[in-house]
């Protein structure tokens, strides 16, 4: 077996260890250092990543596989754990616990990235569990703030919950084909088809997927997780965690389960619908900025899951697509967040709101890169063209309607006009409310952050064409399971 194939992890393992070892050693004061020593193990992970394309491997018995699904799927959560470390920097300044903190962010990333390239249930749940229990210290990483220590015990609560469920659907499917390989699984459900164990399995992985993606009515855990969580562990939590819950369900049902397509495609599309209405109309709502990206994420991920509906090539690249589009948009508006609030507790430590929109405030005046990086994304979300989330949304909705799924992309469609209301109130209060507010200095780990996803929107929305193909060469990869 070629190690290399695995550079990227062991590079990140090897990081984590690193940073834990020397955090131990080093003062406090002095921490700082960790969080340029994390972001540099994921630059090299990520150039390992990038110089492994177009490689075709299995290993450890065919339940690793190395291909073009699995390696765009990496650098998503590569690219995520990149802004997660940077703006990590400045989060954790002065905290006796950096070292953990980016330990954990490691390894969550780590686990993200062997969900993707699992080729059986066993080493899905693996991965599955070991990116869940560092998010789960991660959420309660404020370990004084009240929000933070709820976010975390509700995050830990459903999450068991779902794995449960998770694992109990594997058990009944691995009962019935007698493997937990995915190519095996593909290869003898005909067995699940029509009868009784073949339904309850595929009810209760949708039910154990469903937490992870936060599908309604399985989103309870994701706006006060999102709310309560430091905004820089919800940036990880919305563009990296989630997106591991989607490639692995693609991986469960669009490959291991597509001989049960009639059991579970229906039950896609009703909860993309109520997925992205819901989302959508409570975002409307919210006067808390991270809890109204919380739903609007709702939202996101039930346009993602009409690739389960509609099942063509383009549709499954244009969600696979999406998925990278999204890791940009949602991590860099959560970090834009974390400036604001980085800015309003340094004015006043007693906030206990200072993700509240009214904070937002004359920000385009007093912290104008954060409030036009803040632009980009939101309008990014929306769909507003010449933006990644335009292209993601042009493809993903394109194919729909060609599919044959019009009503779909219509409801689509109006709930992304919807979406619209709450972007513009964001826009609304950083430029066109007045401020008495002074001008105030932006952290630079969180400027240099928010910079990186904007270059990343703008040039997949300008120069998508690369991008799209690399996705369709992973759709390929759904495909050839069907």
């Amino acid at each position: 077996m070629d190690l290399m194939l695995f550079a990227p992890e062991i590079s990140l393992v090897v990081t984590g260890l690193a940073v834990l070892l020397i955090g131990l050693f080093i003062p406090t004061d002095s921490k700082k250092i960790l969080g340029y020593l994390a972001a540099l193990g994921v630059l090299v992970a990520l150039f390992f990543t990038v110089s492994s394309l177009g490689t075709e491997a299995t290993a450890f018995n065919d339940t690793v596989s190395i291909d073009a699904l699995s390696q765009f799927f990496k650098i998503v959560f590569l690219v995520v754990a990149l802004l997660f470390t940077i703006s990590g920097i400045k989060y954790t300044e002065g905290n006796s616990h950096t070292e953990e903190f980016f330990t954990l962010g490691l390894f969550a990333t780590i686990g993200m990235m062997f969900v993707a390239s699992a080729n059986d249930l066993m080493v899905l749940f693996v991965g599955f569990e070991l990116a869940s229990l560092a998010t789960y210290a991660l959420a309660g990483f404020e370990k004084k703030n009240a929000k933070s220590l709820e976010a975390a015990m509700k995050y830990f609560i459903i999450g068991s919950l779902s794995a449960a469920l998770m694992l109990l659907g594997i058990s009944y499917v691995y009962g019935a084909t007698g493997t937990t390989s995915i190519p095996g699984i593909a290869a003898n459900a005909s067995v699940l088809v029509g009868s009784p164990m073949g339904l309850v399995a595929v009810v209760l992985l949708m039910a154990g997927f469903g937490f992870k993606i936060a599908l309604v009515p399985f989103h309870m855990w994701a706006p006060d997780t999102y709310q309560g969580s430091p905004s820089v562990v919800s940036a990880l939590l919305a563009a990296g965690s989630k997106k591991m819950g989607i490639v692995a369900a693609l991986k469960v049902f669009v490959v291991a389960l597509i001989a049960l397509q009639a059991e579970w495609q229906t039950a896609f599309a009703i909860l993309a619908v109520i997925t992205m209405t819901y989302g959508n109309m409570v975002a409307l709502k919210q006067t808390s900025v991270k809890r109204m990206l919380a739903y609007s994420s709702l939202a996101q991920a039930g346009y993602i899951t009409m690739a389960f509906v509609v099942l063509t090539p383009m549709a499954l690249g244009g969600g696979i697509f999406y998925a990278l589009s999204h890791g940009f948009m949602k991590a860099g508006a959560f970090i834009a967040t974390a400036a604001v609030t980085y800015m309003v507790l340094s004015e006043n430590k007693d906030s206990t709101d200072p993700d509240h929109i009214d904070n937002f405030r004359g920000l385009g005046k007093r912290m104008p890169v954060t409030a036009l990086s803040m632009t980009v994304f939101v309008f990014a979300l929306a769909g507003i063209p010449l933006t990644a989330g335009y292209m993601s949304k042009f493809i993903l909705f394109s194919s729909t309607i060609q599919s044959g799924f019009v009503w779909l992309a219509i409801i689509a469609i109006l709930n992304s006009a919807i979406s619209l209301g709450y972007y513009a109130k964001i826009v609304k209060y950083m430029y066109f409310l007045p401020t008495d507010s002074e001008k105030v200095s932006e952290p630079l780990p969180y400027t240099v952050a928010m910079i990186i996803a904007v270059i990343g929107v703008l040039a997949i929305g300008f120069w998508s064409e690369p991008v799209v193909y690399w996705a369709m060469e992973a759709a390929k990869v759904l495909v050839g399971g069907m």
